[in-house]
């Protein structure tokens, strides 16, 4: 299977100024773990995780004051469509990421996250084939 077949074409966009806090309502409005940061300064779009607002709110730092900006990633992981999903996945845990940004060519086309991979495998059927011990 292929990373087509598994990515969220729907994206959340936020922008670097906006608080932790309005990022993290917007997320759960649209039931996804992580938003791209897009910035008309930056041709590139940034992504910002639940878990950059979980480990920032850990640090006692205040959602509402703390701009998106400040915990973005400096960069993405980028995947093609045509990627298989297991490459993703050993790509995500290679880095320790649990996102990827999807681009066919030129054009963002979506988001896959390691949820993702997981929901197509098992609605698919497949198994690990292991036993129980």
């Amino acid at each position: 299977m292929q990373v087509r077949e598994g990515m969220s074409e729907v994206v959340l966009a936020v922008g670097p100024s906006h608080s932790l806090r309005e990022a993290a309502t917007m997320m759960v409005e649209k039931g996804t773990g992580a938003a791209l940061v897009t910035d008309t300064d930056s041709p590139v779009a940034r992504i910002v995780t639940e878990r950059d607002i979980l480990i920032s709110i850990g640090n006692g730092q205040d959602p509402d004051s703390e701009q998106v900006a400040a915990h973005m990633s400096d960069s993405i992981i980028a995947a093609s469509p045509d990627w298989s999903l297991e490459r993703a996945a050993s790509e995500m845990s290679r880095r320790g990421i649990r996102h990827l940004v999807v681009y066919e060519g030129p054009e963002l086309v979506g988001v896959l996250s390691m949820r993702d991979i997981v929901r197509v495998w098992t609605s698919d059927g497949a198994t690990s084939g292991m036993t129980p011990g």
